[in-house]
Parts: C-alpha cells; sequence; structure tokens
C-alpha cells in the first residue's frame, strides 16, 4: 500500500491504495465516483474513460500511480448542474438509450471540442469510434457535437 495524492473533480485526495491498483477501482470503491463505469476492463471500449489533465484516458488499465499529483475529471466533476455545452447538448438531441457508454462518450467529445472546436463529421467518428454504444446512437452522437459546439463548444 502506497498514500497517493490526485486531484479528482477539482479536490485534493490521498488514497492508500496498491499503487498497481487501475484507477477505475480508485475512483469507483476508494472514492465513491460511480459515474465511470467498468465494461471490458482491457481499455477497449471506453466506458471508463476520464480526462487527466484533460486528455481523454481509460482508468480500467491506468495504474493510480501513474497518476499520482495530476487532475482528473470524472462525469460527475464535469459539471454537477449539467450545464456543460456537451452535457446540454446530449440531452437536446437525446443520445442516450441504456446511458452505460456516456460518461466515457461525454468526456471523449469534451476532449475533442477542447483540442478542436469544430471538428469534422470525419474527424468526430475517428474520435468517438473508440467509445463503443452498444445501442448504436452513433448519429446522434455527431448531431450531439455539433450542437454543442454550434452552442459554446467545451
Amino acid at each position: 500500500m502506497s498514500e497517493i495524492s490526485i486531484t479528482v473533480n477539482g479536490v485534493d485526495q490521498t488514497v492508500n491504495v496498491d499503487p498497481a491498483m487501475p484507477l477505475l477501482w480508485v475512483l469507483r470503491d476508494v472514492l465513491g465516483a460511480t459515474g465511470t463505469k467498468f465494461s471490458c476492463g482491457i481499455g477497449e471500449c471506453g466506458a471508463c474513460t476520464v480526462l487527466i489533465e484533460g486528455q481523454p484516458v481509460r482508468s480500467c488499465i491506468t495504474p493510480v500511480s501513474s497518476v499520482s499529483g495530476k487532475k482528473i475529471i470524472t462525469i460527475e466533476g464535469l459539471s454537477p448542474d449539467g450545464s456543460h455545452p456537451v452535457q446540454k447538448a446530449w440531452i437536446t438531441e437525446q443520445v442516450a438509450q441504456c446511458g452505460y457508454c456516456q460518461p466515457g462518450q461525454i468526456l471523449t467529445a469534451v476532449a475533442l471540442l477542447a483540442s478542436n472546436p469544430n471538428p469534422s463529421e470525419e474527424e468526430i467518428a475517428k474520435t468517438m469510434a473508440g467509445v463503443l454504444c452498444r445501442c448504436g446512437s452513433y448519429p446522434r452522437i455527431l448531431k450531439a457535437i455539433h450542437r454543442a459546439y454550434a452552442e459554446g463548444g467545451a
């Protein structure tokens, strides 16, 4: 066990865990940030995506020791009242069906718009293909990202 300092959703945290523990389990089981989802466990599906220093990262394969001292944003910390432009666009476009992949989808879209405020459909499709949606709501995801850009970006 080691004490590891991280900043989650703007709050400095010190956790006493195995340094190899995946960030996903630290967030969910130690800190109670259950919006971050477990799905494949091998970093392929994207349901567990969080932002680390603004970049989308698969938390299921990221050892907590590798993010010591870094700023982490989970879906809970993006906007507690749901007022982030991407969250609002998601609601307006009725993207979610089962909702399981949505935290990873939304945080990936936020990172995309932060690095590329007006992405083409091809750029959106390429970026968002890394987060699997079993319900197939990709056309609505595309619309929501365009709407988020039009209404204020990331």
